[in-house]
């Protein structure tokens, strides 16, 4: 994996007496704190986007390659790629975290994530395609859902994107979408807690939450999804809202190769390492 951890790795063992081999399913990093930026067209996908080998140019000692990894065999020191086998002495699982739907189907195949560039340029290509249809609709109750937009998850991922959406609304949509009034978009941003940015403090959380409402965004605290069909979300108190853009921002749970004893893996599809990083059980598999 080349995301932070992986190419952190790599910038401390770059002129160390070893060969390391960085394995990646894209052939680029990508920056996903500004994914929304992207989500939103206020970025271009290749301003957030870096070519590993660019990165790696004059690192004598690395080699990339293109291949996802499917599979760890420990006891044989060896991982299984869509591209073949490799042997290593030491293993880095850098690997990252998926979009966690909790088991919501519907939600997982009618919402979108935004963990990588493609979710983004997903969101992106959503939202721009419902609005077009919404400029053309007669179906009042259809134009309603075309541009409602809700977000699921007060973190900051969540935060962002539903900030980044409101100053669409109000500075682009007059703009490029002249026959309706910016005030036909509603965003809506749902979260199970009683505060968004529950990691954060509660000075951050309670400005936070002023500014978005300052920006007409419609926050829903201790309130969850409980089913999405594409066209309406349904809250676990009941409540309805027409809309035909969800995005998923309400958790992640950890990705990596099979081959990890089941027993090393905790909640949140996590490993369990020790203080060096080491994956229980293994004496040369690491997970960062």
């Amino acid at each position: 994996g080349g995301g932070f951890a992986g190419l952190a790795l790599v910038e401390e063992l770059k002129r160390k007496e070893v060969q390391l081999v960085l394995f990646d399913k894209n052939n680029f990093h990508q920056f996903q704190p500004l994914l929304y930026q992207v989500a939103t067209s206020a970025l271009e996908p290749d301003s957030i986007v870096f070519p590993f080998r660019k990165q790696i140019n004059g690192y004598k000692n690395v080699l990339f390659r293109l291949a996802e990894v499917k599979e760890i065999q420990p006891k044989l020191n060896t991982i299984i790629t869509n591209q073949g086998k490799i042997h290593y002495d030491y293993l880095v699982i850098a690997t990252g975290t998926t979009t966690n739907f909790f088991g919501m189907k519907n939600v997982e195949s009618y919402g979108l994530g935004m963990k990588d560039i493609r979710d983004s340029l997903n969101i992106r290509h959503m939202m721009l395609q419902n609005l077009e249809q919404a400029a053309i609709t007669c179906d009042e109750k259809e134009r309603d859902g075309l541009t409602n937009f809700v977000i699921v998850g007060g973190g900051p991922a969540g935060v962002e994107m539903a900030g980044a959406l409101a100053e669409f609304c109000r500075y682009i949509l007059p703009k490029d979408y002249s026959e309706y009034p910016s005030a036909i978009m509603n965003i809506y941003l749902i979260e199970a807690n009683h505060e968004l940015l529950s990691i954060m403090s509660d000075k951050a959380s309670s400005k936070t939450l002023k500014y978005l409402q300052k920006l007409n965004v419609k926050v829903l605290l201790n309130e969850s999804v409980s089913e999405y069909d594409g066209s309406q979300v349904t809250t676990k108190s009941g409540k309805t809202i027409l809309a035909k853009n969800l995005i998923w921002t309400a958790g992640v749970k950890g990705q990596f190769p099979k081959g990890i004893d089941e027993k090393q893996v905790v909640r949140g599809n996590r490993i369990k390492i020790n203080s060096y990083l080491k994956v229980e059980g293994y004496e040369n598999i690491f997970a960062i």
